[in-house]
C-alpha cells in the first residue's frame, strides 16, 4: 500500500478499505504519512466522504494507532462527551455523579477551542490540581475514587493529533466524517462499555441549527456502536449559557454552589438526563427515566459533592476543597457589572460571542500558546425570558484590568437583545437518539 494510491482512490470517490485506512492512519502516526499527504486525504475525504462503514473504519484506524486502555475494574466503565458550548461544565457534576452510583469514568477531556471552554482548563483553575496523569496513576485514581478527568498522553490516537493539526490548516474542519473519527478514536481509546454524546445545537454551539446536530449525534452514535461500544446521544440546548458564568474558575464555582446546595438548575437537569441515558445503556438500570432520578438524588443529596472532593484530592488538589472552596479560586483584579441600556426582556443570547468576550479577557486561547487566566470571565449571567429593568446588572464582567473590563462590558451589551415582549424558555433537551 502507499498513500497516493488511498488518496487517488478517494479522488474518484471510492472508499478504501478498512485495511488501507488502517494503513494510513499508522502512517500519520509514524511519519510515513507526509503532511502534504494528510491535507490531501482530509480534502478528498471533505470533498467526497466516506460513508457508514467507512467512517467507522477510519474511527478505528485511528484509535488503534496509539495505545488502547484495558482495565480491570469491578464495575462498568462509561464515558460522556460534549461537542462544546458556553458554561459547559457539566463533566465537573456528571462524573462523580456516575461514580457515586456505582460506575467507573475514566473521561478523557481535552483544553479550550474557539470561544468554548475547556474541561481540564476548569479543573487547574483548582490550586494543585495536575490533568497529566499515566495509566498506573490513573487505574490508582479510578480504583480510589472512581472517576478521572483527565488529558489525553501523547499515546493516546496519534493519528487523530496529526490529522486535526492538518485539518486546521487546510479548511477541512467541518468534514462530518473527521469530526466523528476525530472525537471517537481517543473516547474509544479509553476503552468504554458505554458512551452518552452531548451534542449541543444553538447560538453557543458549533452547531447552530438541530438538523445539522442531528445529522452530526446520528453519525457518531452510529459509528461508535458500528466500532463496538453502545452509544446513545442526547442533543442539548445552546441557545444560552448552561452555567450562569462563563470562564474557568467561575464555572468551577458554579458547580460548588450547585453540588453543595442540593438546588434544581439546567446544569444539574442537563448532567441527570446525559447519566440517566449512560446508567440505562451500560446496564445499570432499566430506564433512562430511572437513572435520571438517581444522579439527580445523588447531585440534592450532597453525595457527588463528597465525591468530587474525593477526586480533586486524588489529583493534587486541597484536601478540604468541597468546604471551603469559595478560599481556594483565584479572583479578577476588575470586577463591574454590565448594566441594561433599557427596559425589557431577554430575547436572545449570542453565546459565541460571549464566549469569544471570555477569550479576548484571557479565559481561552487565541493561540495554542497562550497562557491562561483562571480567575477572568463573566458571572450572574440573566437568562432568556428574564425581565430586566434599564441600569439593572445583565451579567458581571471579572478582568484583569480595567480597560480589558470595559472592552468585555461592550460585548456583553452586543451579545444580549432585549425586547419588549417576553419570550419563552427553549426546552433543554431536543432530542435522545439512543443506541
Amino acid at each position: 500500500m502507499d498513500a497516493r494510491s488511498i488518496i487517488a482512490k478517494l479522488r474518484r470517490h471510492q472508499v478504501p478499505t478498512g485495511a488501507e485506512l488502517k494503513w494510513f492512519a499508522q502512517g500519520l502516526a509514524d511519519g510515513g504519512v507526509s503532511d502534504a499527504q494528510a491535507g490531501a486525504f482530509a480534502m478528498a475525504v471533505c470533498m467526497g466522504g466516506l460513508g457508514a462503514q467507512g467512517r467507522a473504519d477510519l474511527t478505528v484506524a485511528m484509535r488503534d494507532s496509539g495505545e488502547v486502555l484495558t482495565w480491570d475494574l469491578d464495575g462498568p466503565v462509561i464515558d460522556k462527551h460534549s461537542t462544546g458550548g458556553v458554561g459547559d461544565c457539566v463533566s465537573l457534576v456528571l462524573a462523580p455523579a456516575l461514580a457515586e452510583c456505582g460506575a467507573y469514568v475514566p473521561m478523557i477531556s481535552g483544553r479550550g477551542l474557539g470561544h468554548t471552554g475547556g474541561t481540564l482548563d476548569k479543573l487547574e483553575a483548582i490550586p494543585g490540581v495536575t490533568t497529566q496523569i499515566g495509566q498506573a496513576r490513573l487505574d490508582q485514581v479510578l480504583k480510589e475514587t472512581g472517576a478521572a478527568i483527565v488529558g489525553a498522553t501523547g499515546q493516546i490516537a496519534p493519528a487523530d493529533k496529526r490529522l486535526y493539526a492538518v485539518r486546521d490548516v487546510t479548511a477541512t474542519v467541518e468534514s462530518l466524517d473527521l469530526i466523528t473519527a476525530s472525537i471517537l478514536s481517543k473516547k474509544l481509546a479509553a476503552s468504554p462499555d458505554a458512551l452518552v454524546l452531548d451534542v449541543k445545537v444553538g447560538s453557543g454551539a458549533f452547531m447552530k441549527s438541530l438538523d445539522d446536530a442531528r445529522r452530526l449525534a446520528q453519525a457518531l452514535t452510529e459509528t461508535a456502536n458500528t466500532a463496538g461500544c453502545k452509544t446513545s446521544a442526547v442533543i442539548t440546548d445552546m441557545n444560552q449559557p448552561l452555567a450562569s458564568a462563563l470562564g474557568n474558575a467561575l464555572e468551577v464555582a458554579e458547580v460548588m454552589k450547585m453540588l453543595t446546595s442540593g438546588h434544581d438548575s439546567p446544569l444539574a437537569d442537563i448532567s441527570a438526563e446525559l447519566g440517566g441515558v449512560l446508567m440505562a445503556d451500560a446496564g445499570m438500570c432499566t430506564t433512562a427515566d430511572e437513572g435520571r432520578d438517581r444522579i439527580a438524588e445523588v447531585i440534592r443529596n450532597g453525595r457527588a459533592a463528597e465525591r468530587f472532593g474525593r477526586m480533586m484530592a486524588a489529583v493534587g488538589g486541597p484536601v478540604h476543597f468541597v468546604d471551603t472552596w469559595d478560599r481556594f479560586l483565584p479572583e479578577a483584579n476588575v470586577i463591574q457589572e454590565v448594566h441594561a441600556p433599557d427596559d425589557g426582556y431577554i430575547s436572545a443570547i449570542d453565546g459565541e460571542a460571549l464566549g469569544l468576550a471570555v477569550v479576548a479577557l484571557g479565559g481561552g486561547r487565541q493561540v495554542e500558546s497562550d497562557e491562561i487566566d483562571p480567575a477572568v470571565g463573566l458571572s450572574d449571567i440573566l437568562r432568556l425570558g428574564d425581565k430586566v429593568s434599564k441600569g439593572a446588572p445583565l451579567a458581571v464582567v471579572h478582568a484583569g484590568r480595567e480597560d480589558a473590563a470595559q472592552r468585555a462590558a461592550a460585548a456583553v451589551l452586543g451579545a444580549i437583545t432585549l425586547s419588549d415582549k417576553p419570550v419563552g424558555q427553549p426546552p433543554q433537551v431536543h432530542e435522545r437518539i439512543c443506541a
